[in-house]
């Protein structure tokens, strides 16, 4: 089959691999793909968000089956356009997307269907929300409506942090129209966690859970960025909390999607913090994470394909997902600067890999034959093993074999989690 894989950063590098080792697949286009992912697919210089130009493409090349992994092409309903094109495709149709395309929607689900969640309020306005803000109890969260690259949430400490946020989103229009409406939310304690999941609108089977680290700096200080770094499994994530997470959050919400005429097939990721009052939405995907696709996948030992192609079908069922028993971890390695003001056009040395090793390319070009950087998250070296230690410490040594002027990484990936199994 020959598939096409909308988009070009880390995540679609990972799922262009798995796609790779499948033995249906023929022919791998990426759009537009990115230097690193050239090396395993063609990559086509059309934007993501370039619906036309998406269905045109798949239509003169005769795609077999296509894969839209970013959260901006499926709010905006490419899914729809390529399957109404006659291509079969995996990714959630634009009415199921907004369940990460609007905050409100999704927040507005789990209160109707009793999905236990954050205690939240909403506002159009900015002085509707300056005035709530004035009596909230603080650590306080705002949230923009729309996306916004993962960095649509600001958790605030006090009133002039909130007003500052509020001028942000509402007035300055960090995010553009995503900013018209706001969330506050109250503010969640407790480990988090990440579960991707494959549901063909019926069954949900889970993938192997994930911890993502979001701040810039070491100790998790610093700006919010895309992801520094990834761990799988997470530890705090035990057999008997998936099961209450099935049982009260995963099943409900393809139900309750269900009932809203808006059948959800797809990966929908599910970020959690596990309370002390139980597991609690902090918010939906209708895509694959990023960078948690780059740890879930390399301990995936099914093919992604089949999956893919089950769920699009509705016959998706539990035993044809399995993961093998071992660990991962994902250092991303960044421009220093990132996430604001970085250099790029640095070249890029890439070691060897060996058994166990993945390197996946988010923000780099090819100059010639050369690839240099071209982003701020720049690429991810990542390692499996049988334990979390291992799993660190070679993703670790393969960072430290990459060469790029002005690298950055954070140090303490996976430390927290290797210190809640008692080896910290």
């Amino acid at each position: 089959m020959d598939i096409l894989v909308v988009g070009g950063g880390g995540r679609e590098h990972a799922v262009i691999k798995s796609l790779k080792a499948s033995r249906r697949s023929g022919k791998l286009y990426a759009l537009p793909g990115n230097g690193g992912i050239a090396r395993d697919a063609e990559c086509v210089p059309v934007k993501a968000t370039d619906i036309a130009g998406i269905v045109q493409f798949a239509r003169t090349h005769k795609v077999d089956f296509a894969v839209v992994t970013p959260d901006d092409p499926l709010v905006l309903g490419c899914v729809d356009a390529l399957e109404e094109a006659g291509i079969p495709c995996f990714g959630p149709n634009k009415a199921a997307a907004i369940i990460e395309g609007s905050k409100v929607f999704s927040k507005e689900l789990m209160k109707k269907y009793g999905i236990p969640t954050a205690a939240s309020e909403t506002f159009s306005s900015a002085d509707a929300a300056l005035a709530y803000l004035k009596t909230a109890r603080y650590p306080t969260v705002v949230k923009a409506d729309g996306l916004a690259l993962g960095k649509g949430a600001v958790i605030v400490q006090n009133y002039a942090e909130a007003e500052k946020a509020i001028g942000d989103i509402m007035v300055n229009k960090v995010f553009g129209a995503s900013g018209d409406r706001v969330l506050i939310e109250e503010f969640l304690t407790g480990p988090e966690v990440s579960v991707l999941t494959f549901t063909d609108g019926k069954t949900v089977v889970p993938m192997v859970s994930s911890m993502d680290h979001k701040r810039a700096g070491d100790g998790d200080e610093g700006l919010n960025t895309g992801g520094m770094g990834t761990i799988a499994p997470n530890p705090y994530y035990t057999k008997e909390i998936a099961d209450e997470c099935m049982r009260t959050i995963f099943l409900p919400t393809v139900a309750a999607m269900n009932a809203e005429g808006r059948p959800f097939k797809g990966c929908l990721y599910f970020g959690l913090m596990l309370t002390p009052d139980g597991p609690k939405v902090i918010e939906y995907n209708c895509r694959f994470g990023d960078p948690e696709t780059q740890v879930v996948l390399p301990l995936l030992k099914s093919d992604l394909l089949e999956i893919m192609l089950a769920v699009r079908g509705g016959t998706l069922t539990p035993d044809m997902v399995r993961f093998s028993d071992g660990a991962a971890c994902c250092v991303v390695l960044a421009s220093e600067g990132y996430p604001q003001k970085y250099e790029t056009g640095f070249e890029i040395t890439l070691p060897q890999t060996e058994r166990g090793e993945e390197i996946y390319v988010a923000g780099a070009k090819l100059s010639g034959d050369n690839l240099v950087t071209a982003g701020g998250r720049v690429l991810g070296a990542v390692a499996t093993a049988d334990t979390l230690e291992d799993a660190v410490a070679r993703a670790y040594a393969l960072a430290g074999r990459i060469r790029f002027q002005n690298a950055y990484m954070r140090r303490d990936i996976g430390r927290r989690a290797l210190k809640a199994l008692g080896r910290g």
